[in-house]
């Protein structure tokens, strides 16, 4: 039995190299690899809240108490929110630059405005709390010298425990830099 959302993106049992698909969009915003498991878990588990928050929100609204049940429906409208965005947190890239997706704060690089994109040996966050451990940080170094944030590191949510995961994701966004950043 043939398992269509596995081969849309790749074959089940296809090699481990990421190609691009031949009516894959160069223009629009992309990840180039998938979300961890901790940061799918931290978003499920969000999800889950606020299942819980909308259900009393429809207790507290058949009680007869509608103020208490609008401010359920908008907190738990803002734990969804808080879910969907950490799912969008990471490295986006296309044909025009590599975006840094934090939770608060969206950082847009344009290719012709990096100089180089490598993965250095730093120290980073672990799972973005202010602790840091020695890791592996992909940069992209502006032609003015500026140092942005790590677009990804091997100890965030994405790659904790995913060396090799982390190993494909910096090849493609150096792939991608090497494409269609100029010179």
């Amino acid at each position: 039995m043939p398992l269509p959302f596995l081969t849309a993106d790749r074959a089940f049992d296809a090699s481990a190299e990421d190609v691009a698909l031949p009516f894959d969009d160069h223009d629009s915003w992309r990840r180039p690899y998938r979300p961890g498991p901790w940061r799918v878990a931290a978003a499920a588990t969000l999800l889950l809240l606020a299942s819980f928050v909308l259900l009393a929100a429809m207790i507290i609204g058949m009680t007869g108490a509608p103020s208490g049940a609008t401010v359920c429906l908008l907190l738990a409208g803002a734990v969804i929110a808080a879910a969907l965005r950490l799912l969008r947190v990471g490295a986006w890239v296309s044909r025009h630059g590599v975006r840094r997706v934090g939770f608060f704060r969206t950082v847009t690089v344009a290719w012709s405005d990096t100089s180089a994109v490598r993965t250095v040996q730093q120290p980073v966050k672990w799972m973005g709390f202010p602790r840091t451990v020695q890791g592996q940080a992909l940069v992209v170094v502006r032609r003015s010298g500026e140092a942005p944030a790590p677009l990804a590191t091997d100890h965030n949510a994405d790659f904790l425990g995913r060396a090799e995961a982390f190993e494909r994701a910096t090849d493609a966004v150096e792939a991608w830099a090497g494409e269609y950043r100029p010179g």
